[in-house]
């Protein structure tokens, strides 16, 4: 299954990751949708950092993602920093919880996994039924420009003695999909290396189709910015973030 064996590694390759500034981000989009969330969830949440940073900010969270690999180690982050965030497994197109949320965050390409229009229109579906009249709902994704030029047909490799991977990339443009190819070698105790591979696939999703799903799932007008800015994407923009609020 896609991140299984990922998920040991996934912390190491996004050490240079800002979550903390990530969190403060999301908030302050939320503040500037009119939201202030206390209670929320993070779908596609992986191991769990922003989860965790944006607990540390005081909102109380709910981490969920379709890996056990990535919750098992959420949960023990948690465990380590003394925070008591539940962690379930959970396919965010059917994202069911338990009470009203005022926001529910995606970031980090989670809707980029979602290769199919249906299976966006779902999450988007889930996620309106899961908020709280006047809740919000902010993601991220990788754009179009970036999917297909920036790492599109290109082959990548980091040559690290604890960790070196190979990452091939195939775009397909008639069907906006983006193949992963990546192997791995991950140093072992004794000094060997463990190899192991996965493919991961991602959809390239324009801002106006992204637009009209959100439209479709009952949401006001969206609000797309560029990458952890208040302005407008570019047009080469790489990254695109999302705002969604759910009618009073």
């Amino acid at each position: 299954m896609m991140y299984e064996a990922f998920a040991a590694v996934y912390d190491a390759l996004m050490d240079d990751v800002d979550y903390a500034g990530w969190a403060a981000y999301y908030l302050a989009l939320a503040e500037r949708s009119g939201v202030l969330p206390r209670r929320a969830a993070d779908c596609a949440c992986g191991t769990g950092s922003l989860t965790l940073a944006l607990a540390a900010r005081g909102l109380s969270m709910t981490g969920l993602d379709i890996s056990l690999d990535m919750l098992r180690i959420a949960g023990e982050k948690a465990r380590r920093h003394g925070v008591s965030v539940p962690f379930v497994r959970q396919d965010m197109r059917h994202l069911l919880l338990h009470r009203p949320m005022d926001a529910v965050f995606c970031a980090c390409d989670g809707v980029n996994y979602l290769t199919r229009p249906e299976d966006v229109q779902a999450f988007f579906d889930a996620a309106f039924r899961a908020l709280r009249p006047g809740g919000g709902l902010f993601f991220d994704v990788s754009t179009p420009y970036k999917l297909e030029h920036v790492l599109g047909d290109r082959c990548l490799g980091c040559d690290d003695e604890a960790i070196s991977y190979l990452w091939q990339n195939h775009y397909d443009p008639r069907h906006a999909l983006l193949q992963m190819d990546l192997t791995f070698f991950v140093r072992t105790q004794d000094g060997r290396y463990d190899r192991f591979a996965e493919t991961h696939v991602q959809r390239a999703h324009t801002q106006e189709a992204l637009a009209a799903q959100l439209l479709r799932a009952g949401f006001l007008n969206p609000v797309f910015y560029g990458d952890r800015t208040f302005q407008a994407p570019v047009a080469r923009e790489e990254r695109m973030h999302v705002a969604a609020v759910r009618p009073e």
